[in-house]
C-alpha cells in the first residue's frame, strides 16, 4: 500500500476537525480504489455468480464505515483498516441474501472430507477423475459440483483466512497468535500448510501463490495464467479443498 500523501493528510486533519460530510466524501473518493481492489480479491470466490460491480457497491459501505470509524492515532494504516472492513462489509452483503444453502454447505465439506481421505490413501494429490470416481460421479458432474461448491466457500473464508493467511489488524491485543498455546499451534498449523501447499498439482499451487502470496486479483491471475477467470476460480476451489481437507484431518487426527 502506497505512504499517505500530503492531500490525504490534510483531508483526514479536515474531516477530524470539522466531520464535514463534504470531506468525507473527498475522502471516500481519494480511497476508492481499495474498494475494487478488494473487489477483485474476493471475486475468486464468485465466478459469474456475483457481478465485481456488485461486490463493488457492497464494498463502499466498508470504506464508509472505516472512514467513520478510523482512529489515525492507532499507528495502523488506514488502507491496511479500510481493507478488513471493506472485506468485512462485502462478505456480510453476501450473506444476507443468503444465496448458498445449508445441503451446498454440506456438499463442501464433504468434498473436503473426500480429497483428504483419497489424496491419504494414494500418497499424492488425487486428480479430477479419481475424485469423481470416489464420488461415483461422471466428470461433468465433479466440475459442476465444484462450481456450485465454489459458492459456498465464502461462508468459512474469514475463519480460512484468519487460520492460514492473511494477518488482519488486532482490534483487542488479545489474539490467539498472543498465548503461547496458540502460538505453537498457529505455528504448527502453518508448517502443515506450507507442506501441503508444496504438494498440490503445480497450476493450483501458482493460483494459491499469486492469489496469496502475491496478493493478486482473479482478473490479473487470469492474465497471467493466459486462461479464463471461471477456470482460475476452479483451480482455487480444489486447492482450497485439498488444504482445508488436510487441517481438518490434522485436527481429527490431535483430537483422538
Amino acid at each position: 500500500m502506497s505512504a499517505t500523501t500530503s492531500k490525504q493528510q490534510e483531508l483526514w486533519q479536515q474531516y477530524i476537525e470539522t466531520r464535514d460530510p463534504a470531506i468525507k466524501e473527498k475522502l471516500i473518493l481519494e480511497y476508492a480504489h481499495i474498494i475494487k481492489y478488494v473487489a477483485g480479491r474476493l471475486s475468486i470466490y464468485f465466478g459469474s455468480n456475483v457481478e465485481y460491480d456488485d461486490l463493488v457497491g457492497y464494498g463502499v459501505f466498508g470504506l464508509i464505515d472505516a472512514i467513520e470509524k478510523f482512529d489515525i492515532t492507532k499507528g495502523v494504516k488506514f488502507e491496511t483498516y479500510a481493507s478488513l472492513r471493506i472485506r468485512g462489509a462485502i462478505i456480510d452483503s453476501i450473506r444476507e441474501l443468503d444465496w448458498v444453502p445449508r445441503s451446498l454447505r454440506q456438499k463442501n465439506k464433504e468434498l473436503e472430507r473426500v480429497y483428504a481421505e483419497v489424496e491419504n490413501d494414494l500418497g499424492h494429490a488425487a486428480s479430477d477423475q479419481e475424485i469423481a470416481d470416489k464420488l461415483n460421479i461422471s466428470i461433468d458432474e465433479f466440475y459442476k459440483l465444484l462450481n456450485e461448491v465454489n459458492l459456498s466457500s465464502l461462508i468459512s473464508l474469514e475463519e480460512f483466512l484468519e487460520q492460514n493467511y492473511e494477518v488482519g489488524v488486532s482490534v483487542t491485543g488479545n489474539s490467539k497468535e498472543d498465548r503461547p498455546e496458540g502460538y505453537m499451534e498457529i505455528t504448527e498449523l502453518r508448517e502443515i500448510l506450507a507442506d501441503a501447499i508444496s504438494k498440490l498439482p503445480e497450476k493450483e499451487k501458482t493460483v494459491i501463490s499469486f492469489y496469496y502470496f502475491e496478493d493478486l486479483t482473479l482478473k490479473e491471475i487470469s492474465a497471467i495464467m493466459k486462461v479464463s477467470e471461471s477456470r482460475i476460480s476452479q483451480l482455487h476451489t480444489k486447492a482450497i479443498l485439498r488444504l482445508r481437507g488436510k487441517l481438518a484431518r490434522h485436527r481429527s487426527i490431535l483430537s483422538e
